[in-house]
């Protein structure tokens, strides 16, 4: 499902932070997500592929899984999911109508003058609530929208939560330093329900663990309660719930050991919290080995990359990865996003690694157009030059021969996996 007049609606309501309208209308349905055991994920980059990591571990384990996740890159059912398999166009369209129809029935009931009771985040995510419960999952993996504090998300009462990583985004909604989005997504921390954390500055450590603290939440925190170690191809994990040797992760990037610390030590404690949520050694390693996140570092062909990268965390692990790929010959990068994204930090951190640099959009409606983009880098040290909407971009790029790297937006990403797919 590309698209829904319900969500069509809903999207002219923007977007929204804060939980009193959720909550309350949440309550009104009966409170479905408080009849699911919640991991929450938060995090500025890696909350996805930990998300992706974590459903296929349980799953391989046997343990019926729902999943909601966000943005979608292609589809509106990738953000709903159980057992790994995205929700059916027929339920989905049957779901938006009934509760689109409910909300807007408890609106005109509690007297709210908002013709839109419901932003489309928080449609989809009651959507998922309702699905997962009467999907009757055993565990339902909850990824954060935007920050965490105020996330629509943030109603879920988890077994376990962690935060994967800090860096500088939507600085415009949840600050302009890492102390203050760390402090935004530490929110998600509840009292005593334990929390992990991923690598991250040792200023949003220090927030994070002292929200934590402050909550009385149990904390494993990457590289100093529980450890990743590269071995050759393989890497080893070290932590409270013991030492695993020899695994692999199927997700590229080194960046994914660290997620995949994350990973196990959240599936630790989920085991403590739950026991009949024990996930065996066999069902970890190939669940870490068949875990795949599309849109973020993926093969499409030979010749060509995509990656999500939206931010300058994103695109220096895209620089790294890069980096340690054969250079036979020249490279271009495809650039575009939003206007609420840094994309000359992105750019400037990528362009090392290019010879030239295409700018271009995909259709969504918040996409910038190449003009704009390509005069915010015109003294990168890479020649820059305006390519057109994707579906021109794209050709003339691979027809310059060598690899094409697609960057800047998941959206531009899943646009590319249109053409390609």
């Amino acid at each position: 499902m590309r698209s829904h007049p319900v969500l069509d609606r809903a999207r002219d309501a923007g977007i929204r932070l804060g939980l009193d309208a959720i909550t309350r209308f949440l309550q009104h349905l009966g409170a479905p997500h408080k009849r699911l055991r919640v991991v929450h994920v938060a995090g500025s980059n890696g909350k996805g592929s930990t998300v992706a990591m974590l459903e296929a571990c349980l799953v391989a384990a046997g343990h019926r899984t729902g999943v909601t996740v966000s943005p979608h890159i292609q589809h509106v059912n990738e953000r709903i999911r159980v057992d790994g398999s995205p929700i059916e166009d027929e339920v989905l369209d049957r779901l938006l109508f009934e509760i689109d129809g409910k909300a807007r029935a408890w609106a005109e009931e509690t007297g709210l003058q908002n013709e839109q009771p419901l932003t489309y985040f928080e449609l989809m995510t009651v959507c998922a609530f309702v699905h997962m419960a009467r999907s009757q999952v055993d565990v339902a993996i909850v990824e954060v929208g935007l920050g965490g504090r105020l996330d629509a998300t943030n109603v879920v009462e988890p077994e376990v939560t962690a935060v994967t990583s800090i860096s500088l985004d939507h600085t415009d909604r949840l600050g302009f330093d890492l102390a203050s989005i760390a402090g935004e997504k530490a929110g998600i921390v509840k009292p005593e329900r334990p929390v992990v954390l991923g690598e991250m500055p040792p200023i949003a450590r220090t927030v994070i663990r002292s929200v934590a603290v402050d909550r009385e939440a149990p904390r494993v925190v990457l590289g100093e309660d529980a450890h990743v170690t590269p071995t050759d191809s393989t890497f080893r994990y070290d932590g409270p719930g013991g030492r695993r040797e020899a695994l692999t992760v199927g997700l590229a990037g080194r960046h994914q050991l660290d997620n995949a610390g994350v990973v196990i030590a959240v599936l630790d404690l989920l085991a403590e919290r739950v026991p009949e949520l024990v996930v065996p050694d066999e069902a970890l390693r190939d669940g870490l080995e068949r875990a795949v996140h599309p849109g973020r570092l993926e093969w499409l062909a030979d010749d060509l990359l995509i990656d999500g990268a939206h931010n300058p965390e994103g695109a220096q692990r895209l620089a790294q990865y890069l980096s340690g790929l054969p250079r036979p010959g020249a490279r271009t990068l495809i650039l575009g996003g939003g206007a609420d994204k840094d994309l000359r930090s992105v750019a400037a951190a990528i362009a090392p690694q290019v010879d030239r640099i295409y700018t271009s959009r995909c259709s969504h409606f918040k996409a910038t157009e190449p003009g704009d983009v390509a005069a915010a880098l015109v003294d990168l040290g890479v020649p820059v030059m305006p390519a057109g909407a994707i579906e021109e971009a794209l050709p003339a790029a691979r027809e310059r021969g060598g690899l094409v790297v697609v960057a800047g937006s998941l959206f531009l990403a899943g646009a590319v996996r249109d053409l390609v797919r």
